[in-house]
């Protein structure tokens, strides 16, 4: 068996315009003053890296390597959560998502569309030029509207949502294939790729491409009521990316699982840092060594309560707490392996 590695973190929730979140030099010296070993670095965020220069210049990807690994880290993953959304958006969330993209493009969803494309294009290189071999992203949606069918879905609409999806991404996925970069959707609620079923469909869509894969955040499935721990019994060969998020789902006689339009901290289901919520950690991480998961395990902080610098503080120990350091031996090997022996139990 394998050993994950780890603590990570993903630097998009904790970049800002004051020292040291303000630059990847200094938030890297501070993420590994604080235990953090891994990386998981946002590619729209210019604070930390220029993705374009990061796909066009190997001597700028080995300058972005040296940062990180000066304090002793490396980098896990580069991610397009923002430009992967993209891909894919319904016009009834046009608006909301127009904020994703750069001013040339807002109000024209075509060309945020083919600038969302050249950006995953974009980070695939990257990712070859860094010596990476996974990238996390988002699948984008066109029918998250219709998640709960009223009015009725149209027959056949389920399928042609995959279809046109698979569409859009396979040229991306192809140009990850050619840098030898698998593509890691997170299932998440709001993207079309948001359970197992659906992660499904959509790989069945790109005709089972090879470098379909997947980001696994139990959180998303507690707010869900997914059993995400059978979950990993079904999909452990796609899951190459693990994000360590809390979260917890206290329904009352007034609101459930859809929240209410509540804010997050009076939802029933709200996110949480990790050891405050209910998600059963210990066996996330059991099942995870059991198959044999080798990447890293990377802290995402989105907590509703706790602050952020005080839940990367505490994550590292509970990411570092949870690392199974797997065996090499069996507790029976005393048992021995002798034919001759087998044969006599056997009487043959």
């Amino acid at each position: 068996m394998k050993t994950m590695k780890g603590p990570a973190i993903f630097l998009a929730q904790f970049m800002g315009d004051k020292r040291p979140f303000n630059q990847l030099k200094s938030i890297s010296k501070w993420s590994a003053s604080l235990g953090y070993t891994g990386l998981q670095i946002p590619t729209w965020d210019t604070r930390c890296v220029d993705l374009k220069k990061l796909a066009q210049s190997k001597t700028y990807a080995d300058e972005i390597k040296g940062i990180v690994n000066d304090n002793g880290q490396e980098i896990t993953e580069l991610s397009t959560h923002l430009q992967g959304q993209l891909i894919a958006v319904n016009p009834a969330f046009d608006i909301m998502f127009d904020g994703f993209a750069p001013q040339k493009v807002q109000g024209n969803s075509k060309a945020r569309t083919a600038w969302a494309v050249e950006q995953l294009k974009l980070a695939a290189k990257a990712s070859y030029n860094l010596g990476l071999k996974v990238h996390a992203t988002f699948s984008g949606a066109l029918m998250w509207h219709t998640v709960y069918p009223w009015p009725q879905r149209p027959k056949n609409l389920a399928d042609d949502c995959f279809r046109e999806l698979a569409k859009r991404w396979t040229p991306i996925l192809n140009e990850f294939e050619k840098q030898g970069v698998d593509v890691c959707y997170e299932v998440h609620p709001g993207e079309d790729l948001h359970d197992g079923v659906t992660f499904e469909r959509f790989w069945e869509a790109t005709k089972k491409h090879k470098r379909v894969k997947m980001l696994y955040d139990p959180s998303h499935f507690v707010l869900q009521q997914l059993d995400y721990l059978t979950y990993i019994d079904h999909y452990h060969e796609f899951i190459k990316m693990f994000h360590v998020k809390d979260a917890e789902f206290n329904p009352t006689g007034k609101s459930g699982v859809y929240g209410g339009y509540q804010n997050w901290i009076d939802r029933p289901g709200r996110f949480r840092s990790p050891g405050d919520g209910q998600v059963d950690f210990k066996s996330v991480f059991s099942k995870l060594a059991q198959y044999n998961y080798a990447g890293w395990a990377v802290l995402e902080w989105e907590c509703c309560i706790k602050h952020p610098e005080q839940g990367a503080k505490e994550g590292a120990e509970f990411i570092r707490s949870h690392i199974i350091r797997t065996t090499d031996k069996a507790f029976d090997d005393f048992a021995g392996n002798d034919k001759k022996i087998n044969k006599q139990i056997l009487g043959i």
